[in-house]
């Protein structure tokens, strides 16, 4: 009896850990969208012009908004940074986890990633044409780049990827320590990609804000969705 009961109460603290992080998901997941909105809404305005000109220029040297701030090297390093959030790195990264996902024979994460990614990629182009802002034009661009301002392509790619790919590896991930791991390394990835576009000065700070907020719009969307086939997989589903 007492067996039971320790079953039964291991089974109720399951289902309860998986309501409450189904919940923390959620709420994230709108606190992302009110910030996209809130950020699509200022630069729209154009409240948020005087502080990106402020931080971007605080990044070059006074007098010569050619030369960024530090080291020869640390342009170097954030050069080399900002590559992989673009668009042949991001894909083959998503290509070896494709592989590894599918060795394992998580085909359902498999064929959610290549959606999520792909899906990705065509929404940062067409917010990139709806919103049509220029990119910097008061200090030199480090890299070239042809594309629209906002959100940045290369904060939201890398956050689509790296934080989606992240977010499912962790998800069949079961040592806590290797979870936390993964995540603080899709984490790390997609703010160094952000914020090597701002020192490049190819982006306004706002951009790559917008950028992570709809990346991690996305990433948390399709954690969701991993969540809700699991269960439905599994037929167990919240409130059942």
């Amino acid at each position: 009896m007492i067996d039971n009961l320790k079953n039964s109460a291991s089974q109720l603290w399951q289902a309860r850990r998986s309501e409450l992080t189904i919940l923390s998901i959620l709420i994230a997941f709108c606190v992302a969208i009110t910030l996209f909105l809130k950020f699509a809404s200022e630069v729209t305005e154009g409240d948020t012009l005087y502080l990106d000109r402020l931080i971007i220029v605080s990044l070059r040297q006074p007098g010569d908004p050619s030369l960024p701030i530090g080291p020869p090297w640390l342009t170097t390093f954030m050069a080399d940074i900002t590559s992989l959030g673009s668009a042949s790195v991001l894909v083959t990264v998503t290509l070896v986890v494709l592989g590894y996902l599918l060795t394992r024979r998580h085909a359902e994460r498999a064929i959610l990633t290549f959606v999520a990614v792909s899906l990705g990629y065509a929404l940062s182009t067409t917010l990139k044409s709806i919103f049509s802002r220029p990119r910097p034009d008061i200090v030199t661009h480090l890299v070239n780049v042809t594309s629209a301002s906002f959100p940045s392509g290369h904060a939201m790619n890398s956050a689509v990827v790296y934080l989606t790919l992240a977010a499912l590896l962790a998800q069949a991930e079961r040592d806590k320590r290797a979870r936390v791991y993964i995540l603080a390394c899709g984490l790390s990835l997609t703010g160094l990609v952000g914020i090597s576009r701002v020192y490049l000065g190819v982006h306004w700070p706002t951009d790559v804000m917008a950028g992570w907020a709809v990346g991690a719009i996305w990433a948390l969307f399709c954690l969701l969705a991993a969540y809700g086939l699991r269960r439905y997989r599994s037929g167990h589903f919240v409130g059942r």
